[in-house]
């Protein structure tokens, strides 16, 4: 079974600039939200690993998923508005109950070009 092609990446800073680019337009905000449950039987698990202290793996992974996620969904609102690069770029996240995390990616979509060229 085949996969599809991963998304076409951007550069993406978090900083308010890219060295050696030109920022010709800005496009505006752009985000991509993940809202992620880990399940009862993965959470307890997690529940029981967070008790002897520690890192909790189920957890980690959870949201290291989860932000490798938002990130795509990021850079595909990006595209839509013609943009070849993310700068500003931030996470943040949240608890909407104990069982569901929100985790958003944001920043400025913006089109950019070599300082070199004219």
């Amino acid at each position: 079974m085949s996969q599809p092609p991963p998304p076409a990446r951007l550069p993406i800073t978090t900083g308010l600039g890219l060295p050696g680019m030109i920022i010709e337009r800005d496009l505006g905000l752009i985000f991509g939200v993940v809202v992620r449950s880990m399940g009862f039987t993965k959470s307890f698990g997690a529940g029981i690993t967070a008790l002897r202290a520690g890192e909790v793996p189920q957890y980690t992974q959870l949201v290291e998923d989860s932000r490798r996620h938002a990130i795509d969904r990021m850079i595909d609102n990006a595209q839509l508005l013609g943009a070849n690069a993310i700068v500003a770029m931030r996470f943040d996240s949240s608890e909407i109950s104990q069982q569901l995390t929100e985790i958003v990616a944001y920043g400025t979509a913006v089109v950019v070009r070599p300082a070199q060229e004219p």
